[in-house]
């Protein structure tokens, strides 16, 4: 505690031991009188204004709570001065039928919403707003049983004794009502807020209780101030500054999520129960014939406004719950159409994860017998004499064989992709690599490969094998594309831009109408695929391409935050481009392309 404050709780101290010596052993007199209620407004004044930094220190909901709490106090201080006002100034009691009664019956109903307020329990912002609702309708209700109780005998046909006997049990009611409330939120806390709530029961116990009994004193006029009697409800007092002195609890976090809604249930039930007791007090005030006329129709005329209010209060609740529920039903349709998709997704997934299995299997299958076909057309080259056109029947059945062995590679990557081991590889070392590993293949099918490879070191950040399998995989794939479509020039180059290693193969090919019928139809058939759904247009430059081993390379480049590109570039040219970055990667990526055309990414990709 700090310095200042252990003053102020030295001060409050004082007080409260000067007055119990008082009651003890001075006789009931004026000046007992004013020392009791002089002590008693500066004790309600020192708990309202400890009130004031919790209220200064606090936010959102925990700043309400403390607000609710300083007008309650707040209440009974004026009251209090009220009191003094009376027995000091004018030196005369309180009057029996006095309109700041009300005050004094108030001043718990900012208590009772603050406890309701629950600033220990998370909770969102909609139960935020219905609760201030539901808070709102418990206090008009209370406001109007103090009107309709208590509020005739004082003005409509004033009777003292009917008046007292009203009030007194009505806030006795309202007192039991609020320790009972306050002793279920005392035990449903934990941590420093159970200690707080139970310092707050303590100290409102103990005012009810002395209330109680200061009113059964002054029924039997043994009552007066300063007494005996009052040493209870001064310790209530003081107890407020103790309690704001000590509080440091916060309001939990935002994020944190409430495990019961049962609270919010039951004050909601409550609310409806207010309700629903107007016509049962309507009818009450029709039926009683002990209370003059005068008083059963000021009664009957006050339930229909309360109800009409009331009833204007629920209806702004429920359009808030209207809207609530209207929330929450188009959110779970969005979850659940999420959802769905997500099951679509799941079962795509597996669909493709057993496809991978049975492609898996069947490339290992594969691979006997295309070893044997391979090994039998190089031992028939190598061993057997044959005339120049069959060496070339034999190589070409070697070289068909050593493409569809490398299609079979593909399918067990695309099956089976591999964890990349990365490291430093240079791209220009890969693709002079790739061309000399497929040179008995474009040497056969007489096709002119022109290479012009950058100077300086490509180095990218990647697997070598994968990338060696990527440019083996797409020079193959062109030179198929250019035998098919009786083409004879391939050139090959690789630079840096931007950031990027970028290796350009481009080839001449002949005029679509050159192709036979059945390339053209192989053609046709491949041109349905397209970006986004849209078909290629012009000439089909992929149609010739392998779609598989292009996948399994698109695959393995995006790996390595790479792409593969091709552009048409008309009269029978197009060109197919690999894009790596650069390592370090570069920030920005490479836009580069020839006038007149753009570059696409491949339709397989």
């Amino acid at each position: 505690m700090h310095t200042y404050s252990k003053i102020w709780m030295g001060f409050v101290g004082a007080c409260l031991t000067v007055l119990v010596v008082a009651a003890l052993f001075l006789p009931n007199s004026f000046g007992l009188k004013a020392l009791s209620d002089i002590i008693q407004c500066l004790l309600l004044f020192s708990g309202s204004m400890a009130l004031v930094p919790q209220v200064a220190r606090a936010n959102g909901r925990l700043r309400l709570f403390w607000m609710l709490i300083g007008t309650g106090v707040t209440f009974w201080f004026s009251y209090q001065l009220f009191w003094t006002y009376y027995e000091i100034w004018l030196r005369t009691d309180v009057p029996d039928l006095c309109a700041a009664d009300i005050i004094m019956f108030l001043h718990i109903v900012p208590l009772m919403a603050a406890v309701a307020l629950r600033p220990h329990a998370p909770q969102d912002e909609y139960a935020a707003r219905l609760r201030r609702l539901d808070f709102a309708l418990m206090m008009v209700w209370w406001g109007y049983l103090y009107l309709l109780i208590v509020i005739p005998w004082q003005y409509v046909v004033p009777n003292v004794a009917a008046y007292g006997a009203n009030l007194n049990l009505l806030y006795l009611i309202e007192k039991l009502a609020f320790l009972g409330v306050l002793f279920a939120t005392w035990k449903g806390s934990k941590g420093g807020w159970k200690t707080f709530y139970a310092n707050f029961f303590g100290a409102s116990f103990t005012y009810a209780a002395s209330s109680y009994f200061a009113n059964w004193a002054l029924s039997r006029h043994r009552y007066y101030s300063g007494s005996l009697y009052d040493i209870p409800l001064v310790m209530s007092m003081a107890w407020w500054t103790w309690i704001a002195l000590r509080t440091r609890e916060r309001e939990p976090q935002a994020g944190a999520r409430s495990t019961s809604t049962s609270h919010g249930v039951w004050l909601a039930r409550t609310g409806m129960i207010a309700v629903f007791s107007l016509p049962l007090f309507a009818a009450w005030s029709l039926m009683d014939g002990s209370v003059p006329q005068r008083i059963r129709i000021f009664r009957l005329s006050l339930t229909l406004a309360g109800a009409l209010f009331m009833g204007i209060m629920v209806f702004v609740r429920q359009r808030l719950l209207d809207a609530e529920l209207l929330r929450l039903l188009t959110y779970s349709r969005d979850s659940l159409d999420n959802l769905k998709r997500l099951q679509a997704q799941i079962t795509e997934s597996e669909k493709l994860a057993s496809i991978g299995q049975l492609v898996g299997g069947a490339a290992h299958e594969l691979n006997n017998p295309i070893t044997a076909m391979l090994g039998y057309s190089d031992l028939l080259l190598l061993t057997q004499p044959l005339s120049k056109e069959q060496s070339e029947l034999a190589a070409r059945i070697g070289q068909q064989t050593r493409r569809t062995k490398s299609l079979v590679a593909s399918l067990l990557s695309f099956a089976k992709p591999s964890p990349a081991a990365l490291s430093s590889v240079d791209l220009n070392t890969l693709m002079r690599t790739a061309i000399k590993l497929a040179q008995p293949q474009w040497q056969a099918l007489h096709i002119d490969v022109h290479s012009e490879l950058a100077q300086e070191l490509l180095l990218v950040r990647g697997d070598s094998n994968q990338l060696l399998q990527v440019c083996v995989q797409v020079f193959n794939d062109v030179l198929h594309a250019v035998e098919r479509r009786g083409g004879r020039d391939l050139n090959v180059d690789a630079q840096r831009k931007e950031g990027f290693a970028i290796i350009n193969l481009s080839a001449n090919l002949t005029d679509p109408g050159d192709v036979s019928a059945d390339d053209r139809d192989g053609i046709v058939a491949e041109n349905k695929i397209g970006i986004s759904g849209r078909s290629m247009h012009g000439a089909d430059s992929t149609a010739a391409f392998s779609s598989l081993g292009l996948s399994a390379c698109q695959g393995i480049l995006l790996q390595h935050h790479g792409k593969i590109l091709w552009k048409d570039e008309g009269r029978g040219e197009i060109s197919i481009r690999i894009e790596i970055p650069l390592s370090p990667p570069a920030a920005q990526k490479s836009n580069a392309a020839a006038p007149g055309a753009a570059w696409q990414p491949l339709p397989f990709a």
